[in-house]
């Protein structure tokens, strides 16, 4: 499902992040949406017709009263100099974006191949190495390495074996060795290590990366509870050129479609979930459902960091089940 522009936010939503802003520019945006600043503490104001996010910094050119970064404005958290230690430890972490799994070559060879992998039917057939817990280096072509703790073969392994690999069909995992992929992170591809699974029938191996992710941001600022809105789960991924994001946005079962709306920015983007009401009028359960929904960007992410709307912290990407 594709997001729209959304509706027009509410008075007041804080939609920022904590930042050292790097400068002050107009960005246009959708729907009459514009952006003003960088990364940075900010909120949603109306002006006549149009939307803008302001924001703090520590150069000139940002209103005095948010100077303060994080200590000012609606949601505030009254601690200033927390600011600029934010952005950095987002850009030098290891935060994916993208699929740490890979598929064999050529991908599943049957349906049955392929229902397994989804419902986790893996048998193991001898013994997987041992391993001890280690850091291992992260690697970007031209950036500093960041090292990380290794997922030892065994956890790998019972992520993904889930289910019961003892009857049909299931996938035969006849060994294993530690190699290396390319994730999509936020400061771009990188190397990491990663568990190469060999499969019986399969020429090559299924590789999951073996790196554990650096924890996310807290938000600077606490989370908006005044205004209408629905949180987004996590990241599902951003394609290959970076044009295109999937969110999972959370719905209620008698709701309509999830949908999502994108402010860009330069050095941020922000996203805030919402759905379309139910048809429905008789009663309703209090369950959530989860949907995937994609947006389209007007230029590559980049090292852009997304941002949730409602909390004002980083959407952090989380692999999601087979299934």
């Amino acid at each position: 499902m594709r997001g729209s522009a959304g509706p027009r936010p509410p008075r007041g939503l804080n939609v920022s992040w904590c930042g050292d802003v790097q400068g002050v520019s107009s960005v246009p945006g959708g729907s009459g949406w514009s952006l003003r600043g960088g990364w940075g503490r900010g909120w949603l104001s109306r002006s006549g017709c149009s939307w803008s996010v302001r924001v703090c910094g520590r150069q000139a050119g940002v209103p005095g009263t948010m100077r303060r970064c994080c200590g000012s404005g609606p949601g505030g958290s009254g601690r200033p100099g927390r600011a600029p230690r934010r952005r950095p430890s987002w850009r030098a972490g290891y935060h994916p974006v993208g699929g740490a799994v890979r598929l064999p070559r050529g991908g599943w060879r049957s349906r049955g191949d392929r229902r397994a992998y989804q419902q986790g039917a893996f048998a193991l057939r001898g013994e997987l190495p041992r391993t001890r817990a280690t850091g291992v280096r992260v690697a970007w072509p031209g950036r500093a390495p960041v090292v990380r703790p290794l997922v030892g073969v065994q956890d790998s392994y019972a992520r993904m074996a889930f289910g019961r690999g003892g009857g049909q069909p299931h996938l035969t995992v006849t060994g294993a060795r530690l190699g290396m992929m390319t994730v999509a992170t936020t400061r771009g591809p990188a190397t990491v290590p990663a568990w190469l699974f060999a499969l019986d029938g399969y020429d090559t191996p299924l590789r999951r990366a073996a790196v554990t992710s650096s924890p996310t941001p807290r938000s600077p600022i606490a989370p908006t509870r005044s205004v209408p809105g629905r949180r987004l789960d996590r990241l599902g991924g951003v394609s290959g050129d970076g044009r295109t994001v999937t969110v999972v946005a959370v719905r209620g079962v008698c709701d309509g479609a999830a949908r999502a709306g994108v402010l860009e920015g330069r050095d941020a983007v922000v996203l805030s979930g919402s759905v379309v009401k139910g048809r429905g009028s008789g009663p309703c359960t209090k369950q959530a459902k989860l949907m995937p929904v994609r947006l389209r960007l007007k230029r590559p992410l980049g090292g852009r960091v997304l941002l949730d709307a409602l909390s004002g912290a980083p959407i952090p990407y989380k692999e999601a089940p087979p299934g």
